[in-house]
């Protein structure tokens, strides 16, 4: 918005870090695009690229992609952005402030597009109502070869926990539902739901 405000949610990060941690485990050079966090990588084989605004992600995951067996879409980008940003800090005055938004990017979409037939793409979807009819329809939009849906409305998943519970939808529109477990947990079920995309 300003030189001191942005707009933001309250995603923490944990879960792509644990999987970018699940997936160096089992040997694969990891680039992890990162937005910005506390959190720190473990493992030598995660090469972290840091960013701070949506379309410093889109490019980075878009400059990445190509050169990656796979993407695995984690992060909860902001849909929509200001369309111009100040210059200075925004002062309080006695009269209503509005902010025109326009929407950003759209990086899995986009991934989805390139994507070739050697290449996998993993999707999130959080939702508040109609889960599953929600993750089905981004799943089939944005070419993703399944999706891992989380409901706000599950007690310990979604945003800051270090637990979550998941379902992953298939292609086939079949669903996988998952205990609520640690994050690290959590990121086994679904490094090993990729390495069962490459056994088909």
């Amino acid at each position: 918005m300003d030189p001191v405000r942005f707009i933001g949610n309250f995603s923490s990060g944990k879960m792509g870090y644990a999987i970018a941690e699940e997936l160096a485990d089992h040997g694969a050079s990891v680039v992890l695009v990162s937005g910005v966090t506390a959190l720190k990588t473990k493992h030598p084989n995660i090469r972290r690229v840091d960013v701070v605004t949506a379309q410093e992600m889109y490019e980075a995951c878009i400059d990445n992609y190509a050169n990656c067996d796979g993407g695995i879409m984690t992060a909860a980008v902001a849909d929509f952005t200001p369309l111009t940003p100040e210059d200075k800090k925004v002062k309080r005055g006695k009269e209503n402030y509005s902010i025109e938004l326009t929407p950003t990017k759209d990086i899995a979409a986009s991934l989805g597009r390139a994507k070739t037939n050697s290449q996998f793409l993993v999707g999130f979807a959080l939702e508040t109502n109609d889960e599953e009819f929600n993750a089905k329809s981004k799943l089939e939009k944005k070419n993703l070869d399944f999706i891992v849906l989380n409901s706000l409305n599950d007690t310990g998943a979604g945003f800051q926990y270090d637990t979550n519970k998941i379902s992953i939808i298939d292609r086939e529109g079949s669903v996988k539902k998952f205990d609520l477990k640690p994050k690290r947990e959590v990121a086994k079920d679904i490094v090993t739901e990729i390495i069962n995309l490459y056994k088909k």
